[in-house]
């Protein structure tokens, strides 16, 4: 048995948390620390699971992500993104190869424009006041749940 189950049962895992993620970011518009938390700390699992060798494999998931949450910190920080949006793409970089991470933000942009453009037309159809707060946690989990398909389906061929 070994490591073999863990190759399903991680992937499953964080796809429970990232459906859940998305899910609390629509309703309340935060994601909870726990949540980032989980994901990024099964990752590691994950990397023994699948085989991958310290150096520089795991290293460079880790460099990866390292960047990935860097360069999104830059968008917290102009106010254009929430703290928990930031760490949940830092998180679920730890889980995929760099091409994939890549993939993911990608369609993770497309998704978020999306989902901006749903709220800002639904902003002004109901001439709502205010700031609009787009729950891009949503956009980020789907992204994730796409990208993560590649590892479950790619074991078959």
């Amino acid at each position: 048995m070994g490591w073999s189950i863990l190759v399903w049962a991680l992937p499953v895992c964080l796809a429970l948390l990232l459906v859940s993620a998305g899910i609390e970011d629509a309703r309340r518009r935060e994601i909870a620390n726990w949540k980032n938390a989980a994901i990024a700390l099964l990752a590691p699992l994950w990397w023994v699971a699948v085989g991958l060798d310290p150096w520089p494999m795991m290293a460079i998931q880790l460099g990866v992500a390292l960047i990935a949450f860097a360069l999104f910190c830059g968008a917290f920080a102009l106010g254009q993104m929430g703290g928990g949006d930031v760490k949940l793409i830092g998180a679920l970089a730890l889980w995929l190869a760099p091409l994939a991470v890549m993939n993911m933000l990608i369609v993770m942009s497309i998704a978020g424009g999306a989902l901006t453009l749903a709220f800002v037309i639904e902003h002004k159809l109901l001439k709502r006041e205010g700031a609009i707060e787009i729950p891009y946690g949503v956009a980020i989990a789907f992204a994730g749940l796409l990208a993560l398909r590649e590892p479950l389906v790619n074991q078959f061929t």
